[in-house]
Parts: C-alpha cells; sequence; structure tokens
C-alpha cells in the first residue's frame, strides 16, 4: 500500500499562510520603524525637561520668549546642528553651568550677531509636572563667570532690587527697550564690555563685548518665561531683539545644541538620509522580492509520487527487496539455473517435452569452453549471496558466448 494517500488534501497546519504572513509583515515594519526611530530619536527630543533653554516650558527656559517673537513676526527658528547656526540672524545662546564649552560655536559664528545669556539659577526638573522645574536657588557665582573664561573672565555680583526700572545706556539703543529688576539681580564686569542696560548704580547687565556684534546679558530673568510674564519685559525683550539683530527683516535663532538638544550622526541616521537612502530602499527591494519568491510557489506544483510504484519493474524491485531484506538471495540458485535452461531450449527450440537431465545433456555440447552442468550445480549449490553472484554470470556469461 502505498505510505501517500493519492488525491488527499494535505492537513492545515497549526497556522495558515494568511496568520504567517501577516505575522511577517508586522515583524517587519517593526523592525524599520525601530531602526527609523533609534536613528532619529534624539532629533525628536521635545526639550520639555525644565531646563534653561529655547524648548523649555519652565520658569527658567525661554519658550515663552519664542513664541513670542514668532507671533509678532520675527521668525525664530531652533538651531540643533552648526550648519543652522551659519546664518547671519541673530543668535541667542543660552548655556545651562558656566562649564559648558562655547568655543565651538563662537568661533563658528566669528563677527556675526549673537547673544550670550550667563546661567543664574540651580533647578531641577519637577518629577511630578512634567515641563516644570523646581529651582532650589542661585548658582555659585563661579558658575556664570567662567562661562568666557579665561579668555574673558567676568566678576558677577547680585543684589535684591525693588522691582525698579533698569537704564538704558546705549547711544543708539530705543526708548521701548525699558526693562524692569527682577527680585534678584545679577551683573557683570569687565573691562572690555560696553553697557547697554545697566541698575540704577551703573551694574552692568546687558552689554556689548569689545567691538565686536557679541552682546552678553547677565540676568537670564529679563528674558526667560518668568520674565515673560510681565507686559512691560516682555515689550522690552521685542526691542531689544530687534535692536541687538543686524537688520530688521532678519530672524532670530535660538541655540539649542549647547544644552545637549542638537542633532546627532550616526551611520545608521545616513542610512535614511539622501542619497543614501536610494541604495537603503534598493537593499530593501530586493530582500523583499527575495522574500516573494522563497514564500510564493512559481510554476505548476510537482505531484507527489507513489511510494509503491505501478508496473512490473516496481514489482520486480519490491521483490527482490523483500527476498533481501529476508536473506534468502543464496535459496535462489536453484530457480535461476530453472530460468537459464528454459531461455535455452527456447532460444536452441530444443523439445519441449525432453526432462531436466535430458536438456543438460544437450546443452553441455553447446558450449566447449564451459560446462553447463559444472556450472549450474554451482548456482544451484551457492551459500552466499556473493557465491551466488559470481555463479549467476557465469552462467549468464554460458548464454552470451553460445549465441554467439
Amino acid at each position: 500500500m502505498s505510505e501517500i494517500a493519492i488525491g488527499a488534501k494535505p492537513a492545515d497546519g497549526p497556522f495558515n499562510r494568511g496568520a504567517m504572513l501577516l505575522i511577517i509583515a508586522i515583524g517587519t515594519a517593526a523592525f524599520i520603524a525601530t531602526l527609523v526611530l533609534g536613528a532619529y530619536a534624539p532629533d525628536m527630543r521635545s526639550g520639555h525637561d525644565g531646563g534653561a533653554h529655547a524648548l523649555s516650558n519652565g520658569a527658567t527656559g525661554f519658550s515663552g520668549l519664542v513664541r513670542l517673537a514668532g507671533e509678532t513676526g520675527r521668525d525664530p527658528r531652533i538651531a540643533r546642528s552648526n550648519g543652522d547656526l551659519q546664518t547671519e540672524d541673530l543668535t541667542i545662546i543660552t548655556p545651562e553651568h558656566g562649564f559648558v564649552s562655547l568655543g565651538d560655536i563662537l568661533g563658528l559664528r566669528g563677527e556675526k550677531n549673537t547673544l550670550l545669556i550667563l546661567p543664574k539659577w540651580e533647578s531641577e526638573a519637577d518629577k511630578g509636572k512634567g515641563g516644570w522645574v523646581r529651582i532650589s536657588g542661585l548658582l555659585p557665582k563661579q558658575d556664570p563667570e567662567q562661562t568666557l573664561a579665561p579668555a574673558t573672565p567676568l566678576t558677577i555680583s547680585r543684589h535684591k532690587s525693588q522691582r525698579e526700572a533698569l537704564q538704558t545706556v546705549g547711544t543708539d539703543a530705543t526708548p521701548e527697550m525699558q526693562f524692569f529688576a527682577p527680585r534678584v539681580v545679577q551683573t557683570m564686569a569687565n573691562k572690555d564690555l560696553r553697557p547697554i542696560v545697566t541698575d540704577s548704580e551703573g551694574r552692568i547687565i546687558l552689554a556689548q563685548l569689545g567691538k565686536r556684534g557679541f552682546y552678553i546679558l547677565a540676568d537670564p530673568d529679563l528674558f526667560n518665561n518668568h520674565g515673560m510674564a510681565d507686559e512691560r519685559n516682555a515689550r522690552a525683550a521685542l526691542a531689544t531683539l530687534d535692536y541687538l539683530n543686524s537688520s530688521e527683516d532678519a530672524g532670530i535663532i535660538f541655540d539649542v545644541t549647547t544644552n545637549g538638544l542638537g542633532r546627532s550622526q550616526s551611520p545608521l541616521k545616513l542610512a535614511f538620509d539622501p542619497p543614501f537612502l536610494a541604495v537603503t530602499l534598493t537593499i530593501f527591494a530586493a530582500m523583499l522580492l527575495a522574500a516573494i519568491q522563497a514564500l510564493v510557489r512559481f510554476g505548476s506544483p510537482r505531484r507527489a509520487e507513489r511510494a509503491i510504484a505501478f508496473g512490473k519493474s516496481a514489482l520486480v524491485d519490491n521483490s527482490a527487496a523483500l527476498v533481501r531484506k529476508a536473506g534468502r538471495e543464496a535459496q535462489l540458485g536453484p530457480r535461476y539455473v530453472d530460468v537459464i535452461r528454459d531461455r535455452a531450449a527456447a532460444l536452441f527450440r530444443l523439445p519441449a517435452n525432453s526432462s531436466p537431465d535430458e536438456l543438460d545433456q544437450r546443452l553441455e555440447g553447446l558450449n566447449p569452453k564451459r560446462s553447463f552442468e559444472q556450472l549450474s550445480a554451482r548456482t544451484a549449490g551457492a551459500q552466499t549471496r556473493a557465491e551466488l553472484l559470481e555463479a549467476a554470470k557465469s552462467l549468464h556469461q554460458w548464454v552470451e558466448e553460445v549465441q554467439e
């Protein structure tokens, strides 16, 4: 009986084809999404960590100034890479500590208009409210003092105020640049500073460093979110941005690279950016075609063969396999002699009613080179498969020689 049922429909597996294709598709999409997110995750950070930078909504952040500049048509933009800083627009740098290295960004800006806002507050993110901060106090004076050290050492001082109006001393400053002092005023001193805004005692709050377009704001509370709560300071901040900018039509750049929010470069990210994106898509298409070729059948399916084929040859092969498996091959010698005797009698037209002995005598004289009786006896008396095979070959050779 055949081991394969002809025409029977194969049994369904634990998962059908559609379910497996869906699982593979979802897994592939999830893998690609993981790669893309891994490449661009640093660039997608919202910055709502309560830090003192342009993306922060905390009291010490500057997102309020960014929104105010945008609402008033001043085209604010967030710089996340050095390429974004190569512009003539006013660039605002807001390091959160004085030990942050500014050499690269200041060298990149050169003589272009740049405003540096010194750090003032020691704060930490509020774990209970996202984007909020808890202010633990003022930074040590040594922190903001080393922002530009050692090239430009600053002397920082602080004093309480009565929220009085600050003084604008710049020769071309506008009356709209009228700030009001915060509760604690942070000022600075250096011989190369050219004051623009001071307190009532002449201590410098906003100044130009030398004769180039580099400005320093000592007290961030005039520009940060806490300061923007005062409408008068908000109006003065916009007027100051216009005053410091190179032209009235220029935009304003808020740098966040010094706050650790810049775009990072990586080989994985390059794979999804032009011109390497074309290579990535080509590789993905090749993998997709290979997967289709592996999953989809091409051409008509081959029909499964029977375990036991039809026909005389199959019957002979199966019978021989049974005899060989039973170990009875050596006992087939006499039968083989009978087959050769009958074949020879038919070939040489010997009388059909002759006995086996008579046929042996007639066949003995047909081949003078080999004795039929000896070969027959040898074949019939074989005890092993090897002996039987050797004797059967000799008997078959006898028939071939007689036919010649």
